[in-house]
């Protein structure tokens, strides 16, 4: 799918919110840090200008962190304005420094590959056509040619240990037990050389990034300015938070990609639809294109009829579409009511159901063992056989949606879904999913 084909995106264009770019930012929390508030809200409200938002390739997919980024790059390109998108080929090859160890090396090999496939994702998001169009570029291009001598006498001159040290990361660094190696401590350095050479090739005046990216957001600024005696500008979005703290996005270390591959779309409607009442209303200024009105009225059903997930739905909806596409949205909406009877469940596709074995309590079983007593005992539904005949005997067991009434007999080799799975279900709403094992 190209760009500038996402119909999500799309019906944004004549979008009026975007007139006052700055403004539009601020209401949707996406401003936490900027060198010139002033300056740059005059920028975006005046003629186009050229901007950058930079990937580093650490993994095969971006994430929802990344998406923060993707959506505000194209809130500023509906307002007119141009984006470059970096794919960072040289900054992936040494790694942004973490705040507790340093990273893995990956191989130039695998980082080449994985650049090729954070482009692809990115030009879903952006509008790659016209004036405004979007244009991809690769810090490799600058940085592979240039020796180390030339890096250190006209680049590297420019910067100060002492102010390189107070950077937030880099100091945490310092003061932990492992400390940081000279590579790492580098990669501001490096960054700051990109929106140099952004400034000098396209008349790039201004990046974003993650708050986590001040420091190394401010290094291009101070470089373009003792480089070439130019003001340009940088501003960072909140790293977004669940309401009691937690991280955005994560769930036991586990990221939520973009790549349907690694989160299917299932799994990505859920997401969206669990989000807590107290996080709904913000997660749909960051990541929808919904106007204020439409978020205020959302806002209002929160509290007044919570108990609808109007606007979680809403969240789900859009988003999935957004990154999926309409059609999987439907598909993972149909699935999730399939689940609870509310469709037939044999139309469900083998990978979706896959996605929810992931997310249920699972048992594997031999066909030939698949009893209804075994299944509801061996997933957990009950906590013995004899608990299981009685859900039996009163009606409050299912597989696959067929309510069961012989406790002792293996299930048909036609009814596991895709010949690998079948639903089980005990009363309305407890869930479980056993996966067929080969017989003994």
């Amino acid at each position: 799918m190209t760009n500038a084909k996402n119909p999500v995106l799309e019906t944004q264009r004549n979008d009026p919110s975007f007139a006052n770019a700055y403004q539009e930012l601020k209401w949707r929390g996406l401003v936490q840090n900027s060198t010139d508030e002033e300056s740059i809200e005059t920028a975006l409200a005046g003629s186009p200008i050229t901007f950058y938002a930079g990937f580093d390739p650490t993994a095969a997919s971006l994430h929802l962190g990344h998406l923060v980024q993707l959506l505000t790059m194209r809130r500023l390109q509906l307002a007119g304005h141009k984006p470059l998108a970096l794919v960072g080929g040289s900054t992936g090859l040494i790694g942004d420094p973490r705040p507790t160890s340093e990273r893995t090396l990956n191989t130039p090999e695998v980082v080449a590959g994985w650049v090729d496939s954070l482009s692809r994702q990115i030009r879903h998001y952006v509008d790659m056509d016209g004036a405004e169009g979007a244009q991809m570029v690769n810090n490799l291009d600058w940085t592979e040619g240039i020796s180390a001598i030339e890096f250190l006498r006209d680049i590297g001159k420019h910067f100060r240990i002492g102010t390189m040290i107070k950077k937030d990361i880099v100091a945490k660094r310092l003061n932990s037990d492992d400390g940081i190696s000279y590579t790492e401590f580098s990669y501001q350095i490096l960054q700051g050389y990109d929106f140099l050479q952004l400034y000098r090739q396209y008349g790039c005046t201004l990046q974003f990034g993650g708050s986590d990216q001040w420091g190394n957001l401010t290094s291009g600024t101070d470089l373009v300015r003792k480089a070439e005696g130019a003001a340009v500008h940088a501003l960072s979005t909140p790293l977004i938070a669940n309401s009691d703290g937690t991280k955005f996005g994560k769930s036991e270390g586990n990221a939520v990609w973009l790549d349907s591959e690694l989160t299917s779309p299932y799994t990505f409607y859920q997401f969206w639809l669990n989000q807590a009442d107290a996080d709904v209303i913000n997660r749909l200024k960051v990541f929808t294109f919904r106007s204020r009105e439409e978020i205020d009225q959302l806002e209002r059903a929160v509290e007044s009829e919570p108990f609808r997930r109007e606007a979680q739905r809403t969240l789900a909806w859009d988003v999935t579409c957004l990154v999926h596409g309409e059609e999987a949205a439907q598909r993972a909406i149909a699935a999730a009511e399939a689940l609870f009877g509310k469709g037939d469940i044999a139309d469900v596709d083998e990978r979706t159901l896959a996605a929810i074995a992931a997310e249920l309590p699972t048992a594997d079983l031999p066909a030939d063992e698949a009893t209804p007593v075994r299944i509801l005992h061996d997933t957990g539904l009950v906590k013995g056989r004899g608990e299981a005949r009685r859900a039996v005997q009163q009606g409050g067991a299912y597989i696959n949606n067929r309510q069961v009434e012989d406790a002792e007999t293996a299930v048909g080799h036609d009814e596991w879904l895709h010949g690998q799975y079948l639903l089980v279900r005990r009363g309305k709403k407890s869930l479980a999913v056993v996966r067929r094992a080969p017989s003994a």
